[in-house]
């Protein structure tokens, strides 16, 4: 038996976690995570846009500690990843929800479809990736589904069971948190 630190033998499981818990770690986290693996095992090469801000004003304490005190968006950013798997353009944002029954598309900006839009017509493997918390579920859904289903209709929310149905589930693993390369591969068929 090993003898931990804080005094307790061997492995204790956090309390409330299950055998698929994720140990608190957000989507973002998570993908971020997936994204360094995919880079490392040479799989795909995809980041995280960083977000286009103008700094207005600084706070210069010390030499070492300047803090931004002011800053606004420059333009409505698109989506959260871009990158390429073998050879096809990745483009997709993702969002969580709390909610049980449907995922509210006021999460997801109009600039942002369009945007999802744009790509897809362009083929780039456009998509967007969901995770319903309470459920400790993730969802990949691809452009081609999410704007069938929201086009010449006043939708206001992806309903859970739609998700399920139209959506591919995505899988986890203690080093792949959020293997959507999976999903994505099954469905483009690249070896």
């Amino acid at each position: 038996m090993i003898q931990y630190p804080s005094g307790k033998k061997g492995y204790q499981k956090p309390k409330g976690s299950g055998i698929t818990s994720r140990r608190g770690m957000s989507l973002e986290e998570d993908i971020n995570a997936t994204n360094d693996h995919y880079l490392i095992k040479n799989k795909a090469v995809v980041h995280k846009k960083p977000t286009p801000i103008q700094i207005v004003n600084v706070d210069y304490p010390s030499r070492n500690k300047a803090k931004i005190t002011e800053a606004y968006f420059r333009q409505a950013s698109t989506t959260d990843y871009q990158g390429v798997w073998k050879g096809l353009a990745l483009d997709f944002e993702a969002k969580e929800t709390k909610n049980k029954t449907l995922f509210p598309l006021t999460a997801l900006h109009q600039h942002q479809i369009d945007h999802i839009k744009a790509v897809h017509e362009h083929g780039a493997v456009a998509f967007l990736i969901i995770r319903f918390n309470a459920f400790d579920e993730t969802y990949l859904i691809f452009a081609q589904e999410l704007l069938a289903y929201i086009a010449d209709k006043e939708v206001r929310s992806l309903p859970f069971t739609w998700i399920q149905a139209s959506g591919h589930r995505i899988t986890t693993s203690y080093q792949i948190p959020c293997d959507y390369l999976e999903v994505i591969a099954s469905v483009y068929k690249k070896e």
